[in-house]
């Protein structure tokens, strides 16, 4: 069977029919979001960046860690996308997560992803002639703990090749489960 598209050819002629349409084809495609991001994180995989581990062993590693650890199911799929972007957005991988993320995660969990690339500097920033303490402009903030614990706990020891790291068919039911249902809308009012 066809599919069954739209008829206009600028949105100010379209119809609730083929609003209606698009909606459908919206949803079906929200269905398929876990899979094309497993697809994504896997484009990961061989790549090193210099790393004992690849990028996707490492995502693994924070996850499992997370897991291992008593976190909810949210924070583990955070922790297991938290460098997906290193592919697609290398100088701002962080904020590629958490806009990712955004609509299926609390807010704090969405201020640890936007924020953990410059908290994780803490760790190697002053090697680069930079400073280590950058993130303490966030001081205030009501996360910053908890995006240092992140970083701490999760992300910067998850770089060992010896780790006993689960493979991702432990994360694919959470991840479904996370992003099953949206906590609130990316379209805001100004």
């Amino acid at each position: 069977m066809a599919e069954k598209l739209a008829k206009f050819t600028t949105m100010t002629k379209g119809t609730a029919e083929d609003y209606q349409i698009i909606a459908e084809a919206s949803m079906q495609h929200s269905v398929n979001l876990p899979d094309r991001m497993i697809e994504h994180l896997e484009l990961l995989k061989g790549d090193h960046g210099g790393f004992a581990v690849d990028r996707y062993t490492h995502c693994l590693q924070t996850a499992t860690r997370a897991m291992r650890d008593g976190r909810d199911e949210e924070y583990i799929v955070c922790a297991l996308l938290h460098d997906i972007g290193d592919t697609l957005a290398p100088a701002n991988h962080a904020d590629f997560a958490a806009t990712m993320l955004e609509p299926f995660i609390s807010e704090k969990n969405y201020w640890i992803l936007k924020h953990h690339g410059i908290f994780q500097g803490y760790y190697f920033f002053d090697f680069l002639g930079l400073d280590k303490n950058m993130r303490d402009k966030f001081k205030g903030n009501p996360h910053w703990k908890d995006c240092a614990e992140f970083c701490a706990k999760y992300d910067q020891n998850s770089f060992d090749p010896e780790y006993d790291t689960e493979p991702i068919e432990t994360f694919i039911p959470m991840l479904r489960n996370v992003l099953s249902q949206t906590k609130k809308s990316i379209y805001k009012a100004s």
